[in-house]
């Protein structure tokens, strides 16, 4: 990174509290012209709250920040975009019943209230067309929308801003490979055109990708910014965690017992042809593909949240009735889906409450709670799954992501699950977080849980699975043992390459 490249923003000595906890302590943070800074830490580490406080959201306790030279007081949303700071959050911030035209659009001064809805529509198109939603209709009502396109849209709105500084915070973390490429691509496109980008991700691979430098945050603190050509991934992730990581995938099952669950020519909408396979004691079967392959509407099927319109599913050699996701769960099939802030956690809630709903009924009688037997069955889940257990009356929405998934996952320890569905376990996740979790998941196959794992990582499906079944454009193509599998051949396969 050229040293030389003058300096557009500086935070220097930044402190901030919240009652007891120190989220920032005398930070120092600097962002050059066109340069792609990216941002490091475990989840809780203060990487959000600097991001919060630079686009307006927090007013620092302490310290001072200054833009080109100047000092700049951020003490709102809209004194940070004044001042050229634009953010594509980790949460959408689009309005679900406007169309992606109007979203495009909304509260920039550089669309005029006259504009025809033939006017927005072409707007938008150009705009679209940037982030390789060519073929999305502008008028398309947001909520329309999947996961993976709702953030690129969120992407598209940053592009429709003239910012000077660009923050994005885990603009990847719903997206498939090929979509992933496309946002790399538009961030390195902006960098080169003079903006300042910090970059936010638990993704390391994409740091080496586009990053110059990296700013890591531990307990609040930040660490001097290093050239990422300097740095190895485990020099990173020890700085990250203060400690050497280790392994962050446990050692693969050696022994398989009988076959817990099989689906025989399943077919379900979103997936072309028949689906076979089948899981066993003490294996973890990954699925993998790319964003519409069918593994999410499979994972579903399974759990009882879509229709299985022909075939059918067996249990230790029973067949199941999975046409409702009660059904699934009385069967013993737990499910945790890709989007645990929509249907994965209660955020108001505690983590108490949290735990206890799948299994509620278990501890309740004449609609009156147990509280001593519900506090009981959460502390063994809290403890089993490394949840602070001194906090089982705290409210979900105020943990860290990783903390949040972990409550996502386990919760369902309580219905004492035969078979586990997990997708995307470790999205929006810090490393150190994810090693917890892999392990957890190792740790349920080796105790007797069937585990089926989608995700469109290869690299931790490679990792995690000991065997792999690969789905392209909505069919099943390849299952092996992943012992057989290269990443490179991996990509390739899910990505459909003939090169």
């Amino acid at each position: 990174m050229n040293d030389q490249l003058p300096l557009r923003l500086r935070a220097k000595g930044i402190t901030k509290s919240f009652g007891a906890v120190n989220a920032l302590a005398d930070v120092d943070f600097e962002l050059r012209a066109g340069e792609v800074m990216a941002l490091l830490g475990e989840n809780g580490a203060g990487k959000s709250t600097i991001v919060k406080v630079i686009s307006g959201l927090i007013v620092p306790d302490q310290g001072e920040i200054t833009l080109d030279g100047d000092v700049v007081h951020l003490t709102s949303v809209r004194a940070s975009q004044e001042a050229g700071i634009a953010v594509v959050q980790q949460e959408f911030s689009t309005v679900g019943s406007m169309t992606v035209a109007e979203n495009l659009v909304l509260g920039q001064n550089s669309a005029p209230a006259w504009w025809s809805p033939k006017k927005l529509t072409v707007n938008a198109k150009g705009i679209l067309s940037r982030v390789g939603l060519d073929d999305l209709d502008p008028n398309t009502p947001v909520d329309k929308l999947s996961v993976a396109e709702m953030q690129l849209v969120e992407i598209a709105r940053v592009l429709a801003k003239d910012a000077r500084i660009i923050i994005f915070d885990e603009p990847t973390a719903a997206l498939s490979d090929a979509e992933i490429a496309r946002v790399l691509d538009a961030v390195k496109r902006l960098a080169s055109e003079g903006r300042s980008i910090i970059y936010v991700t638990h993704r390391l691979g994409e740091v080496f990708e586009i990053a110059d430098r990296v700013t890591i945050f531990r307990n609040g603190r930040s660490q001097p910014a290093e050239n990422v050509a300097d740095l190895t991934v485990d020099a990173v992730v020890a700085k990250m965690i203060g400690r050497e990581l280790g392994h962050l995938y446990p050692e693969r099952s050696r022994s398989r017992g009988e076959v817990l669950l099989e689906a025989r020519n399943l077919k379900v909408p979103g997936i072309r042809g028949e689906v076979n396979l089948t899981v066993r004691r003490g294996e973890i079967l990954g699925l993998t593909g790319q964003l519409g392959s069918g593994t999410s509407e499979l994972m579903q099927a399974l759990a009882g949240t879509n229709d299985v319109l022909a075939g059918e599913v067996n249990l230790e050699g029973t067949p199941v009735d999975l046409r409702s996701r009660r059904r699934g769960i009385v069967s013993g099939v737990a499910y945790c889906s890709p989007d645990r802030k929509r249907d994965g956690i209660f955020a108001g809630l505690s983590i108490r409450r949290n735990l206890s709903s799948p299994w509620l009924g278990s501890v309740s009688k004449a609609g009156f709670v147990s509280t001593r037997r519900e506090s009981s069955e959460a502390l063994r889940s809290a403890t089993d799954f490394t949840i602070d257990t001194t906090r089982l009356n705290s409210t979900v929405g105020t943990l860290s992501g990783g903390n949040q998934q972990k409550v996502a996952l386990g919760k369902w320890l309580g219905i004492h699950p035969r078979v586990l569905l997990v997708e995307e376990p470790t999205r929006g996740v810090d490393v150190g977080a994810r090693a917890e979790i892999y392990a957890k998941l190792r740790a349920l196959s080796d105790a007797g849980v069937g585990i089926i794992v989608a995700s469109s990582d290869t690299n931790e499906i490679l990792g995690l699975s000991d065997t792999i079944a690969t789905y392209y454009r909505g069919k099943q193509t390849t299952i092996k043992p992943a012992s057989e599998w290269t990443e490179p051949d991996l990509v390739r396969e899910v990505m459909h390459r003939e090169d």
